[in-house]
């Protein structure tokens, strides 16, 4: 079904109650709305998108001389706007002349609206009817049918050109309604194509909603958590998965965004957890997970890996294997003659605080042969391990060297992970507009 016109847009019952007369694009009547905007800003035409008809009182327009009001009508016809409505007789008295002559020019829809209609209710009813007409028929590949939270989370992952408005009025019509000072939470699952495993954390975390649906690779989510809620939300949505999941899944959480932070925050923690997934599928963790439980990580835990491979690890294999060497060169050079775990010894213990008691548990091996380990990497590499002004670039160094070495053959071993891309600009062939 094509997306609402202006035409349709000025038989709405709100619209019609302001009298709108049309002074200039009589032609342009068909053109697609994309949204109902309204707005007193003068010099704001950067800040739209185009496909928008613009509502405005006109006060603006009251003292304006000749040339900025033609500006006016011409930016916003350069942003492709589908229209631009006026209300006449309070703050401004008429239509100003050069207004209409300018719109005519530029063949933009200019529209004189006679009463006084509040532009909260036009706004909405339009805004209602371009989202219920966008749900029903959307140009989007979606094997698994009308549904609109899929279709709503496709476009956050995505980034589609969306608008706060409408990401919000979409979600409502999915049962989405996160409170005041809700923190939300992206969630990206590979090993399943059922949302029964989100249902039941989400079950466990008591008073969270949640957006989800299956994808072809993986069952996206965004979780919504009380303000309220007392902790770290990340760690409290990776406990629950944890304890809700099957072995042999891979969860990744994203970070957590204030609902009132606008949708592209939104974006970006789905984005995140989709990032993170896609690293924790490719690339061999630094601690292996539990044989009989799912691994369950996060977008803070992978951050390191994430700002490594940006653009791939083949993009940046170069500078990072020049990174290792020149870290961890005579480390490398021992290991390759004598079979040892020194790296990634060393990694694990950076990572975890240089906390000997926690690297040794994690490691199965005993503190002394710990310290026997920690000493030959020190000697080594000629430095002291513990030393603060190294713990960063001996922690990149290691990391690094993880994920080039490993990188290949963690893809092999994950099967479909082998076909994930690492970050594009668009997440997930799945969520990809057909043309």
């Amino acid at each position: 079904m094509p997306a609402l016109t202006l035409r349709e847009v000025l038989a709405l019952d709100p619209v019609r109650a302001a009298e709108p007369e049309l002074l200039a694009g009589h032609t342009a009547l068909d053109r697609p709305v994309r949204w109902v905007h309204s707005s007193e800003v003068y010099e704001g035409a950067n800040f739209l998108d185009g496909g928008e008809l613009l509502l405005t009182n006109g006060f603006g327009l009251m003292d304006a001389d000749d040339e900025v009001r033609r500006r006016y009508v011409r930016e916003l016809a350069s942003r492709g706007v589908a229209g631009l409505a006026v209300e006449v007789g309070r703050s401004l008295p008429a239509m100003p002349a050069e207004v209409v002559d300018e719109a005519r020019r530029r063949e933009l829809p200019l529209l004189a609206m006679h009463r006084v209609v509040p532009f909260v209710r036009i706004t909405e009813a339009a805004n209602r009817a371009i989202v219920a007409r966008g749900l029903s028929g959307r140009a989007v590949v979606r094997p698994w049918g009308d549904d609109h939270t899929a279709a709503l989370l496709a476009d956050l992952a995505d980034r589609a050109a969306l608008n706060q408005p409408e990401v919000e009025a979409r979600a409502a019509l999915a049962g989405f309604h996160p409170g005041p000072g809700a923190r939300l939470i992206g969630v990206s699952l590979h090993g399943t194509r059922e949302v029964g495993t989100v249902d039941r954390a989400v079950r466990l975390l008591g008073g969270a909603g949640v957006l989800r649906a299956a994808f072809p690779g993986d069952v996206l989510a965004l979780l919504s958590l009380p303000g309220a809620r007392p902790g770290d939300p990340v760690k409290a949505v990776q406990e629950a998965f944890r304890t809700t999941s099957a072995p042999g899944l891979t969860v990744a959480v994203g970070h957590a965004v204030a609902e009132g932070s606008g949708w592209l925050r939104w974006s970006d923690t789905l984005r995140a957890a989709r990032t993170t997934l896609e690293l924790a599928l490719t690339v061999p963790a630094a601690e292996p997970a539990s044989p009989d439980g799912p691994l369950v990580t996060s977008s803070r835990a992978l951050a390191l890996e994430r700002e490594l491979t940006r653009g791939g690890v083949d993009a940046n294999r170069e500078r990072l294997t020049a990174l290792v060497q020149h870290a961890l060169g005579p480390l490398l050079a021992w290991e390759a003659a004598h079979p040892s775990d020194l790296v990634r010894t060393l990694e694990t213990h950076l990572r975890n605080g240089c906390s000997p008691t926690r690297t040794a548990a994690l490691l199965h091996i005993g503190r002394q042969s710990l310290y026997q380990r920690l000493d030959r990497i020190g000697s080594l590499l000629d430095l002291d391990i513990n030393d603060p002004d190294l713990l960063g670039e001996l922690l990149t160094a290691t990391c690094a060297h993880r994920v080039v070495r490993e990188g290949a053959r963690g893809r092999d071993q994950c099967g479909s992970a082998a076909r994930v891309q690492p970050a594009p600009a668009h997440p997930h062939p799945a969520y990809q507009r057909t043309a």
